[in-house]
């Protein structure tokens, strides 16, 4: 092991991976624009390799809470709804005693990855029952169920329209729907379920017996990749910029019980707590030009026009492998709102967002969300800021308003690019010759590939 570096076992060389050459191009790019003395960014490094990080603050309540891949879709959502956390690790349930943690976890799995399974199984729902005559001849719930697994497929993802359309299948043959007129008209089976659809979600199959493992590889949204608690912040800091890791998971070297949570989002509001300091506010002070920001432009920043629909922003997210969208109007995509990942839970948390939710733009979906200040009733405006900002006025308006992007908008409030909580990460540090290269193990590689 390298000195603070990442503790993993094996380190056969491989050709990198298309993934990783991505991060590389990136990381490369956003390096080459810096214009910080290289004795700064050297002295920097040389730091953040020295801190452990075990000394990094524990996650709030200091237990990491984990989940079992055994456990339903409906438990998930209440062990993250009552311990208010977006996302936990899966355990496996057959771990046993090994000290392997690729033995004990299959990965992280969270509240958007859930709701967007629940979305397209409620979409597949629906063509599952227009591909057939079941909804409307009324006939019981095993046979539209398996209907609609044939109309489908009986294999891969697609597998679960069946299951999804026993669920609905089971709410028209109850009569739970009957009086929204479900069974009459198939194809809009799924979206007038509404509130009624919603229960069925916790109470009745698929989503009642499905497992957590068995949807994670399909919905994950980032790689699970593990340090040691000697594991220096360099590394860390690197794996959540270059390598595109929204959290860093912290087990004890020899033990596989994740200790801790080292998200972007803690790190930059860790920045924040660094004013006053040498090297922060002579880095801080820079405008955003000087490191290299925004390193996305205005022609690849990926947006959402207000009246398109809100199941298609979300779809735009996964797609992408992004967490967030400037909600824009006309032409020139003048900013008037953010619609983020983390959002997509108010689907599962307000059943009445859940009626119709095929129909619902992006405008009627943030005026419904709580995401309202009180008593004006008007959206929460976004985190913007202009193209002369600073890099340590940023830090600021991420961390005060625990955002996870800001908005670069011209004099017209028109989006000319965003900078993410990974930007301003890579500000900081930079990959020295070889750092990891000679430590990724193959398995680690293709983690991070997938």
């Amino acid at each position: 092991m390298f000195k603070g570096g990442v503790d993993m076992a094996g380190k056969q060389q491989v050709t990198k991976s298309s993934e990783l050459s991505i991060c590389d191009s990136y990381f490369e790019n956003i390096q080459s624009r810096k214009k910080l003395p290289f004795s700064l960014q050297e002295t920097l490094t040389a730091a953040f390799a020295e801190i452990p990080a075990s000394s990094f603050p524990p996650v709030p309540g200091g237990k990491v809470i984990e989940i079992l891949a055994d456990s339903s879709v409906a438990d998930a959502v209440s062990i993250l709804s009552e311990c208010n956390i977006m996302a936990a690790p899966v355990k496996k349930v057959d771990a046993g005693d090994s000290l392997d943690w690729r033995d004990r976890y299959l990965g992280i799995i969270d509240y958007s990855a859930i709701v967007l399974w629940v979305l397209e199984s409620a979409e597949l729902a629906a063509v599952a029952l227009s591909a057939t005559s079941a909804a409307a001849a009324g006939i019981g719930t095993g046979a539209v169920g398996a209907l609609g697994a044939v109309a489908l497929g009986l294999t891969g993802p697609v597998a679960v329209a069946g299951l999804t359309a026993a669920a609905v299948g089971a709410a028209v043959a109850g009569g739970v729907a009957a009086e929204k007129g479900a069974g009459k008209d198939a194809s809009t089976a799924a979206d007038n379920l509404g509130q009624d659809f919603y229960k069925v979600l916790l109470q009745e199959e698929p989503f009642k017996s499905t497992t957590v493992g068995s949807i994670i590889k399909s919905y994950r949204w980032s790689p699970f990749l593990p340090v040691t608690t000697n594991s220096s912040m360099l590394s860390i800091l690197l794996l959540l910029s270059k390598y595109r890791l929204r959290n860093v998971p912290v087990i004890e070297p020899g033990k596989p019980h994740i200790q801790n949570f080292i998200t972007q989002s803690a790190v930059v509001q860790g920045l924040e707590g660094c004013k006053g300091r040498d090297w922060f506010d002579c880095i801080a002070a820079q405008p955003i030009s000087n490191v290299g920001l925004p390193f996305m432009s205005a022609d690849e920043v990926v947006s959402v026009q207000s009246g398109e629909l809100i199941l298609e922003a979300f779809k735009k997210m996964k797609d992408n492998k992004i967490g967030g969208l400037p909600v824009v109007e006309g032409p020139n995509k003048k900013i008037i709102g953010n619609l983020s990942i983390r959002d997509i839970r108010h689907l599962l948390l307000k059943p009445e967002l859940f009626s119709n939710f095929r129909q619902h733009t992006v405008l009627d979906f943030m005026n419904t969300t709580v995401s309202t200040t009180k008593g004006t009733g008007s959206v929460i405006p976004p985190i913007t800021c202009k193209p002369d900002a600073t890099l340590g006025s940023l830090i600021h308006a991420l961390s005060s308003r625990s955002g996870h992007r800001i908005h670069v908008v011209n004099q017209s409030e028109e989006v000319v690019g965003v900078i993410t909580l990974r930007d301003v990460i890579s500000c900081f540090v930079y990959e020295p010759p070889n750092h990891f290269d000679s430590y990724f193990s193959f398995s680690t590689k293709e983690m991070l590939d997938e």
